[in-house]
Parts: C-alpha cells; structure tokens; sequence
C-alpha cells in the first residue's frame, strides 16, 4: 500500500474516532502530497523516496514550530504542534542510531576517499541518498564534519 493509501485510511479512522489533532495532521500531510503530485504534472503516484521527503518536511515544520513556540513561553501552543508531529511520523520508517549513521558515514568516506572538509558535499550527497527518510539532515552533517575535521 502506498503511503497516500496509508493516510487516507489513518484518516478516516481519525474521522470516526474525532481525533482533531491527527485529522488536521493528515490533512496537511494529504494536501503536501497532492500538491506535489500537482506541480510535478504526472498524475501519478509520487516515488517512496519523495513521499517520505514530504513526511520529514512536514515533520520539521511541526517541530520548528513547537521550538519556536516554546522559546516564547508559549507551551499551549507548541503541545499539538508536537502532537501533530508525532502523528506524521509514524508513517516515518524507524530512524537509524546515531552509531549506525556513524558507520555509514565512515564506510562513504572511505569509499570516495574523502580526506578533509573539502569533501563534506560529496560525503552529503551520498549518505543523504543512502539514508533518506531515516536520518535528520542535521544529524548526519555533524558526524560528517566530526568525520572529515
């Protein structure tokens, strides 16, 4: 089943159960997706791999928005920005560990021979390929630049 099956049948059951916070993160989940196939202009479904970009942006938003929110002393606001997040991210294949990230990022640096911080966009390139929806962008470029450093 493809992932806009998948959030079509959460949300229904979040239709019928009255979850409000999960009903509006599906649908912001259902629009992103729709608008992405609409500005590709193919009326097909969209790879795993941008499905789950979409996932990880929309995830993002949510807990750039909570911090924000909570640096104002806003925690009323910031909880359903949270809860919203966590909803979005069960449709997220499991996030890898710090040390499994770790090796994959020594094994690509060993594979390109890249020798110092001139080569970090490469190393990026490769590992962000490899790793795409289960690793955070930030995560990875750290170990990279503790890597490359």
């Amino acid at each position: 089943m493809s992932l806009q099956q998948d959030v079509m049948s959460a949300l229904k059951v979040a239709m019928k159960t009255k979850d409000q916070v999960a009903l509006t993160a599906l649908r912001a989940v259902k629009s992103a997706i729709l608008l992405a196939q609409t500005e590709s202009g193919v009326k097909e479904d969209l790879s795993e791999e941008q499905e789950l970009k979409i996932l990880q942006k929309q995830v993002k938003q949510r807990k750039d928005s909570a911090a924000i929110y909570l640096e104002q002393g806003r925690e009323d606001l910031a909880a359903p920005e949270l809860a919203e997040a966590e909803v979005i991210a069960q449709f997220l294949p499991e996030a890898l560990t710090n040390e499994e990230i770790e090796k994959v990022v020594v094994a690509t640096i060993d594979q390109i021979g890249a020798s110092g911080m001139k080569d970090m966009g490469k190393v990026m390139g490769i590992v962000n390929k490899e790793l795409a929806g289960r690793a955070d962008g930030k995560t990875i470029s750290t170990i990279v630049k503790s890597k490359l450093s």
